[in-house]
């Protein structure tokens, strides 16, 4: 199935917004440490594929309680799909398309996510180089979602050297993402 990236939509923070707003409502009650942006939709001028990603976090002792407030909510739990710390869920099917993911505060995964935000915020050049690649890789027809991944791998390690991470956890997220 072909991957398909967009250009940046001056509507994607305002989606993220509504989508806090429904969570948080959701999670009343659950203490919840913050909703952040994450992912290519949270860079302005970047193209995206046109989902808003959303890391939920919470501490490790409030997980049980806000998978239960979620899935009350009509999400539907998925499971950790391989990653210690982070709960994916499928969202209601309300026309706001979104990846929903529960992660514990303080991981390198959370952090992660908002370091290479921020880092390309920050950044119009290397955005742009990681627009780029981007583009190229969601031009060809045939391009697979595990293809697309890999083939951001490189600039995404440049992404990574520039980012507010510790040299410690670059060298992880480096190991973690080219274990075979």
């Amino acid at each position: 199935m072909a991957v398909i990236v967009t250009p940046y939509s001056p509507e994607w923070p305002g989606l993220f917004d509504r989508i806090a707003a429904e969570l948080q409502t959701a999670l009343t009650g659950v203490p919840v440490v913050g909703i952040e942006h994450v992912g290519s939709t949270s860079v302005p001028g970047l193209v995206a594929k046109p989902i808003i990603d959303v890391d939920v976090i919470v501490r490790r002792e409030d997980v049980p309680a806000a998978v239960g407030a979620l899935e009350a909510a009509g999400y539907v739990h998925r499971g950790d799909l391989g990653l210690v710390d982070r709960e994916a869920f499928f969202a209601p099917d309300d026309g706001l398309a979104r990846h929903v993911y529960l992660c514990v505060d303080g991981t390198l995964q959370v952090r992660a996510h908002v370091a290479v935000r921020d880092a390309l915020r920050a950044d119009a050049g290397l955005r742009d180089r990681y627009a780029a690649v981007k583009a190229e890789l969601s031009a060809d027809p045939s391009m697979d979602i595990d293809r697309y991944i890999a083939g951001k791998s490189d600039v995404l390690q440049d992404v990574l050297a520039v980012s507010s991470l510790t040299e410690d956890e670059k060298r992880r997220l480096y190991a973690l993402n080219t274990a075979v």
